[in-house]
């Protein structure tokens, strides 16, 4: 089982438990860091999003089923209160626990059913070359993104598009999509930018990332942009777990280079994974 699938069977055997990310990540034998990304990559979704949803989907069923007990309902869904639960699950479902046990029904909510790993990985992953990066700097648009909100990404790249050319110290020929910054939500800041000499003189609304030495595992991803998901989710929950290496605490981006063509999506790019030794 790779870290996904030993994630996903964690969380559901122990719904009702009080568990945390550091309980998933021991389950799956990675670090917290390493089974935020590959859940993310492979689900959609945070690890904790995701159990979140899970228990007030299974708290509404039970609300429906005419459960005389909010609270005790609550409590086993890992509230406190009666407010926290209200609370989240109006931000989750858009009604409040008193009308669905009123209503008896969960017909009009969007549930969030245990997710059946899908097998979308590539058969072939093309091995890494490994690299010593050297010390750089990347500027460029930055946002910060969630698990639900990463396929804004491209919006991105279309707002720094007109920039790239016309940057001060910019290094020419090459473009970063930098990740930085995750959290256990599953939250990260992407960096849509190019190489610079110096973040001197660069227009205000501008990321600076500096992006330290570091040994990277470099793979290629050959096929159209559209499908660079597949890429990384093989290489965290498949590659990874298997290879023996660790992940370090740097940066990973995606380096496309001159042969990429941003109009069509073809031309291939690179992914670095920074890894420990």
């Amino acid at each position: 089982m790779n870290p996904t699938e030993k994630a996903l069977w964690f969380v559901e055997s122990h719904l009702p438990d009080a568990i945390s990310l550091d309980n998933v990540a021991a389950s799956s034998g990675v670090s917290r860091f390493h089974v935020t990304r590959a859940f993310s990559a492979a689900t959609g979704r945070s690890v904790m999003g995701y159990m979140r949803a899970r228990r007030l989907s299974e708290a509404a069923r039970k609300l429906a089923g005419g459960a005389s007990d909010i609270l005790a309902v609550a409590l086993d869904a890992g509230y406190g209160s009666h407010e926290a639960f209200t609370r989240a699950f109006r931000d989750q479902f858009g009604t409040t626990p008193e009308l669905v046990r009123a209503g008896g029904s969960t017909q009009n909510l969007d549930l969030v059913e245990p997710i059946l790993m899908d097998s979308s990985v590539l058969t072939a992953l093309e091995p890494p070359r490994f690299e010593t990066s050297r010390a750089f700097l990347i500027a460029g648009l930055g946002e910060r993104y969630s698990c639900a909100t990463s396929a804004g990404i491209p919006k991105l790249w279309q707002r720094f598009g007109p920039y790239i050319g016309n940057i001060p110290g910019e290094v020419p020929g090459v473009a970063y999509g930098v990740c930085t910054n995750a959290d256990d939500a599953g939250n990260f800041d992407y960096v849509a930018g190019v190489e610079v000499s110096e973040f001197s003189d660069l227009p205000k609304d501008f990321c600076r990332v500096r992006v330290p030495a570091q040994k990277y595992a470099v793979f290629a991803h050959r096929e159209h942009i559209s499908t660079i998901r597949r890429t990384v989710n093989t290489i965290w929950n498949r590659w990874l777990p298997a290879s023996g290496h660790e992940i370090a605490d740097a940066p990973d981006f995606e380096r496309y280079g001159p042969e990429f063509d941003p109009r069509s999506g073809n031309g291939g790019l690179e992914i670095w994974v920074p890894i420990k030794g």
